[in-house]
């Protein structure tokens, strides 16, 4: 599999030689399953609505190339969207909630793992079947699109960051040009003085934040150097991953209430309570301290860390 923006020369030869060969069938960079479930609160007997809504998402999440980059199809970024309709205030008026979830393969395994786990949990749009899906990034042209892209953009640049360190910066900033054109809709999710530090504009922030560089580059460091290794050597993984707890401990420190870490543990406490089962208790110990500490919701998940 050719890395994802690989930085050395010889990788990028390597990449142009595919790219040239495959440009017959080039492909988008996104595999992304979209399901909206309508709530038992939303009456309506209009259901062909929301099977057309469900499409026009999915066309536009995956038929749209969101980068320069050529992408084979054994490399789209494997994601979903699960959309839940919490109401319909009048017609062609929706309220819903998002969850919003990103893998990546390990090198060298059948394994996916979880990137991004994302709940997004005040989307208000309009739509009515039909409706042409139009986005510029310069400017906002509806809440449907910028929530799309938005989280497009989110899901490429981490997935980025997990194959080259910092690798996602030109998506993050993408994401942060989503941000503020949303600004002058007023519209819930987009904005820092909501209260609630769980929503878009606190998510970007934190992608695009000096503060956390170093918890982006603990991405790398985790998927790149561990993860994809631990099937060799995976004491050392261990090790680097109990790294990588460190480093988003005292991210954490510097920025309270970080999304970006909260985000982090909420993708990947089911991978560290398994891959720290195993191995060195001294280490395993310290990873167990961390991870409840920063991650206090799943303190029962990791008690399988020290359990043996």
């Amino acid at each position: 599999m050719i890395l994802r923006n690989i930085s050395s020369n010889i990788s990028r030869l390597v990449l142009l030689v595919v790219s040239i060969a495959s440009l017959s069938t080039q492909a988008q960079e996104l595999n992304c399953n979209v399901v909206v479930n309508v709530g038992p609160q939303v009456e309506t007997t209009e259901r062909r609505v929301f099977t057309d809504m469900e499409t026009a998402f999915f066309n536009f999440l995956n038929s749209r190339r969101w980068t320069n980059d050529v992408f084979t199809n054994d490399e789209k970024i494997n994601c979903n969207l699960i959309i839940t309709i919490e109401s319909r205030p009048t017609v062609g008026n929706f309220t819903a909630s998002v969850q919003i979830q990103s893998s990546r393969p390990v090198f060298n395994t059948n394994y996916e793992s979880l990137v991004f786990n994302f709940a997004d949990r005040d989307w208000q749009f309009e739509y009515v079947e039909s409706q042409p899906l139009e986005f510029n990034d310069n400017n906002y042209t509806s809440n449907i699109t910028s929530m799309l892209a938005f989280y497009a953009y989110v899901i490429i640049g981490l997935d980025y960051d997990s194959f080259e360190k910092l690798g996602g910066t030109p998506y993050f900033l993408k994401a942060q040009q989503t941000v503020n054109n949303t600004q002058q809709a007023n519209r819930p999710g987009w904005s820092q003085f909501e209260g609630n530090f769980r929503n878009r504009f606190w998510l970007s922030e934190n992608l695009n934040s000096q503060q956390l560089i170093a918890a982006r580059e603990s991405l790398y460091k985790y998927h790149r150097l561990a993860l994809d290794k631990f099937s060799e050597n995976p004491e050392e993984a261990r090790t680097l991953i109990l790294e990588v707890l460190r480093e988003l401990q005292q991210a954490q420190r510097r920025k309270p209430n970080s999304i970006l870490v909260i985000s982090f543990f909420d993708a990947k406490n089911g991978e560290l309570a398994s891959m720290f089962s195993q191995g060195n208790i001294q280490v395993r110990r310290e990873a167990y301290e961390i991870a409840k500490q920063l991650d206090p919701s799943n303190t029962t998940k990791y008690e399988a860390i020290i359990r043996n």
